[in-house]
Parts: C-alpha cells; sequence; structure tokens
C-alpha cells in the first residue's frame, strides 16, 4: 500500500527519515507546483533520484551539462543512442566510454545530494512512496539516508554564509595569491584559477566552472576567505566585457599572468615528454605506436565514436572527415593525430570505411 501526504503535514526529510530506518525499497515522488522529484531507495539507502531511462528533463544529465562534463557533441550522441536503444543513461554512459563506473558514481552522488538540497527547503506539496516501484538497474550509489540528510542540511546552511560575501554577482573576481602546491584542492578547484582572470564577474564564473552552482559558490567563498582571490572591480549589467580587463589591479593581471604561464609549460613539458618518450620507445611500427600512445589511441576513438554516430543519425558514414566538423560531431583539431597522417576512406556505399595511421615524416 502506498504512503501518501501533504508536505506541510510531514517534511521531506521527515519522510526519508523513516524510510531509512524501516529500511524501505521503493520509490518516493515529491511535487510542489510545477516542480517534480523522484527518490528511489533499496533497504533504507539512497541509490537514484531519477528515473530510470533518459528523459528530456533527467536531472543527471543536466548536472552533467551544467558542469560542462559532456559537450553538446556527446550530448547529441547520448541522445541518439538512446533513442535508438532505449537504454538507461547510465548504461550509455558506462558502455560508450562517456564515463568510467568510479567517476559516474561520484557523479550520481553529487547530482543525488543537489536533489536532496532542493527538495529539503520545500515547505508545501504532496508525497508519495510506492514500494512496487523500484530501481531496475545494479545501483551505482547507495547512500546512507541519515548522512545524506545531514549533508544537505549544512550545505542549505553553508548556502546562507556565500550569500553574504557573494551578494553581487557583477563583481569581478582576481587572483590575489596562489595556494600553496601541497594545498588538498580538487581539479575542478584548480580549473577555476584558469577562469579567474579580473575580467569575469562572479556570477560568469560560477556559470563557466566545472562544478555544481552551490559547488562552484563553496569553492569561491573557500578561495576568497583564504586570500587566494579578491574583488578587483564590478561590471554593470548589460555592459560587454572589457577587452582590457576594466579596473583589473596590476597585482591580479600579474597573478593571472603567472598561472597561465605555469599552466602552458606545464603542457609544454608533458607534451615533449610525451611525444620523446614515444618517440623512443614505439619506434618499431606505426601500428604499435597508435596502440600503445594514449594520446593517439583516446584521438582514435574519439573519432571512430564520431563516425560511428553519424551514420546512426545519417544512415551512411561521412564521404569525408570535414563532414563530421561541418555538423559539429567534433571539432577541426580532432581530425588530426599528432606525429601520424589520418588517411581515412569510406566505401562506396557508405556502410563502412577504412582509418589508417602512418607516421608523419
Amino acid at each position: 500500500m502506498a504512503l501518501q501526504g501533504n508536505l506541510r503535514d510531514f517534511a521531506a526529510t521527515e519522510i526519508l527519515q523513516l524510510l531509512g530506518t524501516q529500511k524501505k525499497t521503493g520509490c518516493l515522488t515529491l511535487e510542489w507546483n510545477t516542480e517534480h522529484a523522484v527518490i528511489y531507495v533499496q533497504e533504507g539507502r539512497v541509490v537514484s533520484s531519477r528515473k530510470p531511462g533518459m528523459s528530456k528533463d533527467d536531472p543527471l544529465l543536466r548536472f552533467l551539462l551544467d558542469i560542462h562534463r559532456l559537450s553538446e557533441e556527446q550530448h547529441r550522441g547520448i541522445l541518439t543512442l538512446q533513442r535508438e536503444s532505449n537504454r538507461d543513461l547510465e548504461d550509455l554512459l558506462l558502455n560508450g566510454r562517456y564515463l568510467d563506473g568510479e567517476e559516474l558514481a561520484g557523479y550520481v552522488e553529487r547530482q543525488i545530494l543537489e536533489n536532496l538540497m532542493r527538495v529539503t527547503r520545500w515547505e508545501n506539496g504532496s508525497y508519495r512512496f510506492d514500494p512496487n516501484l523500484r530501481w531496475p538497474h545494479h545501483p551505482l550509489v547507495r547512500l546512507n539516508i541519515e548522512g545524506a540528510l545531514i549533508e544537505a542540511a549544512r550545505r542549505v546552511d553553508e548556502q546562507r554564509r556565500f550569500v553574504s560575501v557573494l551578494k553581487d554577482p557583477h563583481q569581478l573576481l582576481g587572483v590575489l595569491d596562489l595556494p600553496d602546491p601541497d594545498e588538498p584542492l580538487s581539479d575542478e578547484e584548480r580549473e577555476l584559477f584558469g577562469i579567474i582572470d579580473g575580467q569575469h564577474t562572479v556570477a560568469e564564473v560560477v556559470e563557466r566552472a566545472p562544478l555544481s552552482e552551490y559547488e562552484a559558490y563553496e569553492s569561491l567563498f573557500r578561495m576568497l576567505d583564504a586570500h587566494w582571490l579578491e574583488f578587483v572591480g564590478r561590471r554593470d549589467p548589460g555592459l560587454p566585457e572589457p577587452a582590457n580587463g576594466g579596473s583589473v589591479s596590476t597585482r591580479s593581471r600579474s597573478r593571472v599572468s603567472l598561472l597561465r604561464e605555469l599552466a602552458v609549460a606545464t603542457s609544454v613539458i608533458a607534451v615533449f615528454l610525451a611525444l620523446r618518450v614515444g618517440a623512443q620507445a614505439l619506434r618499431p611500427s606505426a601500428a604499435s605506436a597508435a596502440d600503445h600512445d594514449p594520446f593517439t589511441v583516446s584521438r582514435v576513438h574519439d573519432l571512430r565514436l564520431a563516425l560511428d554516430l553519424y551514420r546512426r543519425e545519417r544512415g551512411a558514414y561521412p564521404q569525408r572527415l570535414s563532414d563530421l566538423v561541418e555538423d559539429r560531431w567534433i571539432c577541426e583539431d580532432q581530425t588530426r593525430v599528432a606525429g601520424f597522417m589520418l588517411r581515412y576512406q569510406r566505401e562506396r556505399d557508405g556502410g563502412d570505411y577504412r582509418l589508417d595511421l602512418d607516421p608523419d615524416r
């Protein structure tokens, strides 16, 4: 028998706590005005906060797009595959090799916490728990309900603190100082230093960050509190981004320049070492070099995936690789492989193709 009622009488947190303590299995549906949410539980643990399959407003898909983990080209490819197979989004992401299992599990957990933050603030609406609606797939995560609710409540409280400091989204952010090398920063937080250059507002940095809105504000608050960042001015809404960064301080510009130079230098060294090692250790043949060089393997894999998706949508492989670029499946750089001459030839009927890599002499 389904459990249902009004959120005025029992808050979403109370209902979830009940499901956790009684180790229930099923689906909790919550609705408030035009908003809705689903939370699947197994034996009192949260395993998903999205419907099976892939709806047009799938929260996990939207989360991955918002944090810029999926490109528009990848999004189109996933939509094409889902229309053909009707498979679940998590299955498509794993078997399509967009993400590995561990990485996807991390994103699923982050997306569930985002949803819990949202629904725990609802003061009105309706709820319905149906024990017959069960998550049909192997769960990637099994979150303790009590722990997840505590984290969601912490985030709601912290968000109020962030607003007090980052209350003006039109303020410009600049780099004041660099963190120590051993400072525990996530890869996403380190990427923020590449976005913050004294020319972008708080709102622009949050939008471009590889983080959810809450996560981006949390990171910016911490960086400001540690005196790594500073406010360097303000750009009124509607005004274009200044070409010279407007009122950016010289100190902020020098910090940003140093960061960029370090990033470029690191990239150049990494590429040089990879090419040198590849040239020395993988010389025997073009085939063995292509098979062992991770950059080449990744580039060829992405290219073959784009070719297959193009055929699924158009019914035949493209005449030329440039057709993939024109149709925005890939960018032009992805049609080139460093150290190799890429040769593509489509069969006459368009049902197959040949892709060869020859050493670039």
